[in-house]
């Protein structure tokens, strides 16, 4: 029951955000004019053909396809996405996974997706995936539709599956004047990488240490202060 009422939210999520992108004279001018719109249902979609590719094409692969020429994952190590799945095999059946929330930055140039994964030898646990919208102005010069590449990937197992949710949630947000976070300034290195969307309402952050324990941080202004997303703290992986 609970796949069903998830797979008509999604429905709702995307119809209801079309109607509403239809309703809006400032958004169809927008897209016209090539310019980031939010519309978190472009994460659900994004998030679909993900796992489509994957199934049809093989998991590595598709990871290679859609991810940014600049991704990040770890491995537990940050490292290259590109890089890391350069030569990569593709496993025999590819791991499954679910979208729960959704979270977007106001201008619609950043989302996050986040939620639960299963792989085939029956492990579960949890992902963090990082989207960003191509540059929209270029695309549509070429007759190019636009497109969404991860730039950051992140699995974590768990001893229990994630419970299910009814709905996939989704926040936005808050469009206003942000300062950064101070960690936006901080000088990154080999194992630090951080990013924000291009309106400056939604900032990342990455770090791996030599003990291959690793966070991430994602933030996002809610009008009044920064507001923490996501907060993981993964310890170092048993020997």
């Amino acid at each position: 029951m609970k796949q069903l009422l998830a797979a008509l939210a999604i429905g709702s999520l995307l119809t209801g955000c079309a109607s509403s992108n239809v309703s809006s004279d400032r958004e169809r001018f927008l897209r016209v004019a090539g310019k980031p719109v939010v519309n978190p249902s472009d994460i659900v979609r994004a998030e679909l053909a993900f796992a489509r590719l994957a199934r049809e094409k093989g998991q590595w692969t598709a990871f290679r396809e859609t991810a940014a020429p600049d991704a990040l994952m770890f491995t537990p190590e940050l490292v290259s996405a590109q890089v890391w799945l350069r030569n990569k095999a593709d496993p025999a059946q590819a791991t499954d996974w679910q979208t729960h929330k959704i979270f977007m930055s106001c201008d619609g140039s950043m989302g996050v997706s986040t939620g639960a994964w299963q792989g085939a030898s029956g492990s579960v646990g949890y992902f963090t995936t990082i989207w960003t919208k191509q540059d929209a102005e270029i695309r549509r010069e070429r007759g190019k539709e636009i497109e969404w590449k991860w730039i950051f990937d992140h699995g974590v197992p768990l001893d229990e599956p994630l419970p299910e949710p009814d709905y996939v949630t989704t926040q936005v947000a808050t469009c206003s004047k942000t300062p950064l976070p101070a960690a936006a300034s901080a000088p990154s290195g080999d194992n630090q990488k951080s990013g924000y969307s291009g309106d400056g309402t939604m900032f990342w952050s990455a770090e791996s240490s030599a003990d291959k324990s690793r966070s991430l941080v994602v933030k996002m202004w809610n009008g009044t202060a920064w507001e923490d997303i996501i907060f993981d703290d993964v310890e170092a992986p048993a020997e």
